[in-house]
């Protein structure tokens, strides 16, 4: 499936401005529609900030026809391993101990701050984000890819029914399985298997992961509970080699790697 919306231009970030671009959308996002804050948080200029962005790539989907500086309606932060060694740890690390997918001898890349503005929701922007993304996992040999999503809300009772679900049919095998570290642990075998309304847990699981389960991913053990980001993480894993043939057309060779 190819993505032709010639309006969309896809690219890694390459100065201060894209970043700044990058960071503003988290603002948008992260803080000002789902009320996250943190130390690092610039309320005055709008941006969510944290120290592993000196590490990582930005990936930044544009739409052309907006105003200059306010292109930027899609990211995606992507942390190779050797940007985690120079930021002393992978992001998700505070949150999980990633023992299993460090010792797996696969080459790691984690995904983060993965976010479009709202009017690009439910269409292709994802699609060309996806793109771009398998254009970067091509180029670097990438086995497993991983990193954190989150149900927003950090009361886990009205999550039961999706956090159940996920344990019980799409945990990650041991040998790939990240484990919620115990200063934010949070059970989600909250329901047994018998007892879940499946219909119900699916369609409260939010579109984001979803998409990732489509594509054969799995989770680790347990959900993290994020103050900061007033949310439950869950840590998302995908081996590359696992993705079904047939979801295989949504990661069609983007541009801008």
């Amino acid at each position: 499936m190819q993505i032709n919306d010639r309006h969309f231009e896809l690219r890694l970030a390459q100065d201060r401005a894209d970043l700044h671009a990058a960071q503003r959308l988290r603002y948008d996002v992260f803080v000002a529609e789902l009320g996250a804050d943190g130390p690092m948080v610039d309320h005055d200029a709008r941006r969510e900030i944290d120290r592993f962005d000196a590490h990582v790539d930005h990936l930044l989907l544009h739409d052309t026809r907006r105003a200059e500086g306010d292109q930027v309606i899609g990211v995606y932060r992507l942390l190779t391993e050797d940007g985690a060694k120079a930021a002393g740890q992978f992001y998700s690390e505070d949150e999980y101990d990633l023992t299993a997918l460090k010792q797996s001898g696969r080459r790691l890349l984690e995904l983060g701050r993965s976010c479009l503005h709202r009017d690009y929701r439910g269409g292709t922007a994802m699609m060309h984000l996806w793109a771009g993304l398998a254009g970067y996992i091509a180029a670097r040999e990438i086995a497993v890819l991983f990193g954190v999503a989150s149900f927003h809300g950090c009361d886990p009772a009205p999550l039961a029914g999706p956090l159940s679900l996920l344990h019980h049919r799409h945990l990650a095998p041991p040998e790939l399985r990240p484990v919620a570290r115990d200063a934010g642990y949070q059970r989600i075998d909250l329901i047994a298997e018998a007892d879940l309304d499946r219909p119900a847990a699916i369609r409260a699981v939010p579109a984001l992961i979803k998409a990732y389960l489509r594509l054969g991913g799995v989770v680790g053990q347990g959900a993290y509970l994020d103050r900061a980001f007033n949310c439950l993480d869950v840590c998302l894993v995908m081996d590359v080699t696992q993705i079904p043939a047939t979801s295989r057309a949504i990661y069609q060779r983007g541009g801008g790697q």
